[in-house]
Formats: structure tokens, C-alpha cells, sequence
């Protein structure tokens, strides 16, 4: 049988061929491409999933040994602090804090500056065991802020290794790659790939150029349900029953959103402000000179106050709102106002470590305190959850951020309607207090310290210039 060629179908079929074949290897290139971004997601997924097994192990072995000799805490909390402190400065002066202000600014910078400093794989790597060291010491911080970072950062490296050592083009730039991981890392960190994707949107997309394309946002989801595939699909906080509102507690809803919109907008306020603005005037060069001294004494209050209720106030706050998401008081009456000021020592004294799990906490108390006002007009569960999305709300000025987080890591759709209400108002109030969003305030500073950095490290890395000697 005698074998046609191509060209003998007729220039029609030949054209019709070549276009097949190029539709395939467009359908290869995005394929490929797609493998990489799920990758790429993979790695932000066990990266937070080993952060958290760390922060687990910290929190452990920090209530064994407060618990076994509490006032021993009155001298290794303000060390510990003092140390981790001085360990940042050494090590990753940029993994300072929360990470969500560096990952914000990040996405404002030119990538040489943004990957050298703010998302530098090394110092977001340095920030796992420094944060959780911080845990193990007692300090009042979250893991859930610096798992943003490392997602950002790893996201980051991933996509600049396929990119300019392989020469793959994902198609991505760099502040997309960045806000996706930053996303992913927050999904995989709470369980809640849904919250991942709308604080991508509402916190990393507001005021800067990152545009949400398809890729990146299954790289957020990708990251998010990762994690439920290894961990298991189980809520960040099991709440023992459903809650449900009881006749007349539409005015304590109320109550808990103006409360905590006020204590968070000074909780932030407090926050941007630090140390040196709080000191009085003729302090403050001593505070500017002296930072580990600083901490130390920041430690020390956190001690006293851990001291005073029991250890309630160190760590993240989660064994504290899960109880009272089930119903059961803790310890101290007075727990919402100590994680409230425990959190600012423990943020101001300069180490690794975030704000959304206590901020959840300080909500869960301020709720308790409400309850009590209430008492049986509103069911304390469903209070102590709806002033947890409010206090977020208003510490971050991000209302659908906070009420989605609250709402996927609690399994909490059918009181969807009332967490808006409440962080709404949060927001609202505290913008009062604090004008401007508490990480966009902040990532303004760290856009402004990394961009001295680079200037001066440009400065340094020109060759001197000679000049011929000159007789006057």
C-alpha cells in the first residue's frame, strides 16, 4: 500500500495538522505549568505543617516546665526573650515581628531588594526555630503571621529557581509568586484554604499591583488542601456544640463588635507606636540604643502577668479559646486584658512571632468578660466566637478576612451573617483609633528600612574612585 505524505492531503489538512500540533504543546507548556505551581504549593504546604509540629512541641514542653516551677519564669522568660532578641539581630534582623508586613511590602520592591531581605528564604527559614523558641519561652505570639512570611518566601525561591537556573517560565511575576505562597502559607497554617484565598485578596491585594489570575489562586487552594490531605480535614478549633443565639442577644452582638473594635484599634495603635513612642522623650535614645535590654524588660512583664493568671497569657492563646468556645471559663477572670498586654510586650520586644492567634484569644476573653455582664441573655459560646472575629477585625482593619477565618477554622457557617456584623463594626470603630491599617502601617516601615539597606549596600559595592593627586 503505497504511503501518502502530509503534503498530499492537500495545504487545508496540512495547516489543520500544524495548528493540533500547536494547540498540544500550548496544552504541554500549561500543563507543565500548572505541575510546577502545585509543586511549588506542596513545598509552602509541609514547610507550615513542620512549623506547626515545632510550635506544637514548644507549646508542650513551655507548659511542663511553668507549670513545674511557675516562678521560675520570673527569670527565663525575660532571658529567654532578651536572647531571642539578640539572636534576630544576628541572624534575620528581617524576620523580626509578624511576616505579613514584610510579605505586604515585599510586593511593593523591586524583586533583587524584596528577595534579599524582607522574603529571604534564610531569614524565613530562621524564623521557624526562632519563633518557636519564643513559644517555649512563654512569649504572647502566633505562628500563623510568620507561616506567611515562609510561604512567601519559599514560594518566591521556588519560582526564581525554575525560572533563571532552569529556564522555565511560569508565566508568574514576582509579587504574584509572592502573595500566592504568602496565601498558601496561611491556608495550610489554619486549616481554612477558603480563608487563604480571601485574605490574598482583601489584605495583599489592597494597594498594590498583584493580579489574581487562575495559577495563582490554585496554588493558594493547593497549599490549603494539602495540608487537610496530610493533617486531616479537622477544624483549627472543635467546638463542643452547635451555638446558637439566644432571645435578646442581638444587643450583645452589638455590644462585642464596638468593645472589640475599640481594643483593637488601640491594640494596634499600641503596637505602631512600640517602646520608643510610649517612653518618655529623654528615654528614648536608651531604647534606640539598648533593644536586648529592652526585650528583656518586655519579658518580664510578660512573666509577671503569666505569673498572675496561672500561665494563661503565654503562648498562642489556643487551649485558652478552645475552652471557652466549649463552654468553660478559664482560670483568670481577667484573662482578655492580660493576653491583651502580654501580646503588645511580646510584639514590641523585636523577636519572630505573629498576632492572629492571640488576637483570637484576646476576642475569645473579651467575650468571657461580656458573658459575665450578660449572663443568661446570650449563650457564651457563640459570644466568645463572635468576639473573636470582632478583635481581628479590629486589629487588622480586615473584616471579611476575619470573619471568613473564623468561620472555616470553627466549621461556623450558620452564624456567618453575625460574624460580619460584628467584624464589620469592629472595623468600623477602630478605625478611630488607628487610621491606618495596623500590617499596611507597618509594611510601609520595613518598604522604607529595605530600601535604605539596598541603597547603602549599592554605595558600598562601588569600586573607589581615584583621583590623580593634585598639588595646591
Amino acid at each position: 500500500m503505497k504511503t501518502r505524505t502530509l503534503a498530499s492531503w492537500g495545504p487545508r489538512a496540512s495547516r489543520a495538522v500544524r495548528r493540533k500540533g500547536r494547540q498540544a504543546l500550548r496544552i504541554s507548556r500549561k500543563t507543565f505549568r500548572y505541575a510546577l505551581v502545585l509543586c511549588g504549593a506542596a513545598v509552602v504546604a509541609l514547610l507550615s505543617l513542620l512549623f506547626a509540629w515545632m510550635a506544637e512541641v514548644a507549646l508542650a514542653w513551655n507548659h511542663r516546665w511553668t507549670h513545674a516551677a511557675p516562678w521560675l519564669a520570673l527569670a527565663a522568660v525575660p532571658c529567654g526573650m532578651a536572647g531571642l532578641r539578640w539572636l534576630t539581630l544576628q541572624l534575620a534582623p528581617m524576620a523580626r515581628g509578624s511576616g505579613i508586613p514584610q510579605v505586604i511590602a515585599a510586593t511593593s520592591l523591586p524583586v533583587p531588594v524584596a528577595a534579599k531581605g524582607l522574603v529571604s528564604l534564610r531569614q524565613a527559614l530562621w524564623k521557624i526555630p526562632l519563633t518557636a523558641a519564643a513559644l517555649l519561652a512563654g512569649a504572647s505570639v502566633g505562628r500563623e503571621g510568620p507561616s506567611v512570611q515562609v510561604g512567601a518566601a519559599a514560594m518566591l525561591a521556588w519560582g526564581r529557581f525554575w525560572q533563571h537556573r532552569i529556564g522555565v517560565k511560569l508565566g508568574f511575576r514576582a509579587n504574584e509568586l509572592i502573595a500566592a505562597g504568602a496565601a498558601g502559607g496561611l491556608a495550610a497554617a489554619f486549616n481554612t484554604p477558603l480563608a487563604g484565598v480571601v485574605f490574598a485578596i482583601e489584605e495583599l491585594g489592597r494597594g498594590s499591583a498583584v493580579r489574581w489570575n487562575r495559577l495563582a489562586l490554585s496554588g493558594v487552594l493547593a497549599s490549603g488542601f494539602i495540608a487537610l490531605a496530610i493533617a486531616g480535614n479537622n477544624p483549627y478549633f472543635h467546638v463542643a456544640a452547635a451555638t446558637g443565639f439566644a432571645a435578646g442577644s442581638w444587643g450583645w452582638t452589638t455590644a462585642a463588635g464596638l468593645l472589640n473594635g475599640a481594643l483593637g484599634g488601640l491594640f494596634a495603635a499600641t503596637l505602631l507606636r512600640g517602646v520608643q513612642g510610649w517612653a518618655p522623650v529623654r528615654w528614648r535614645p536608651w531604647v534606640r540604643r539598648h533593644p536586648v535590654r529592652v526585650a528583656f524588660l518586655c519579658g518580664l512583664l510578660v512573666a509577671v502577668l503569666g505569673c498572675l493568671t496561672g500561665g494563661a497569657t503565654y503562648g498562642t492563646g489556643y487551649d485558652q479559646s478552645a475552652a471557652l468556645l466549649a463552654g468553660q471559663p478559664v482560670g483568670s477572670a481577667w484573662f482578655g486584658v492580660a493576653k491583651w498586654i502580654a501580646t503588645v510586650a511580646s510584639y514590641v520586644a523585636g523577636i519572630p512571632g505573629g498576632i492572629f492567634t492571640p488576637s483570637l484569644a484576646i476576642g475569645a476573653g473579651m467575650g468571657e468578660h461580656l458573658v459575665q455582664l450578660a449572663g443568661p441573655a446570650a449563650d457564651p459560646r457563640t459570644l466568645a466566637l463572635v468576639s473573636m472575629a470582632a478583635f481581628l477585625a479590629g486589629a487588622t482593619q480586615a473584616p471579611i478576612t476575619a470573619s471568613v477565618i473564623v468561620m472555616e477554622m470553627t466549621r461556623g457557617q450558620d452564624l456567618m451573617f453575625h460574624l460580619l456584623m460584628a467584624s464589620l463594626l469592629a472595623s468600623l470603630v477602630s478605625r478611630q483609633f488607628c487610621p491606618r491599617p495596623f500590617y499596611h502601617a507597618v509594611a510601609l516601615r520595613f518598604a522604607k528600612e529595605a530600601g535604605a539597606a539596598a541603597r547603602e549596600g549599592a554605595v558600598q559595592a562601588q569600586p573607589p574612585v581615584h583621583r590623580p593627586n593634585v598639588n595646591l
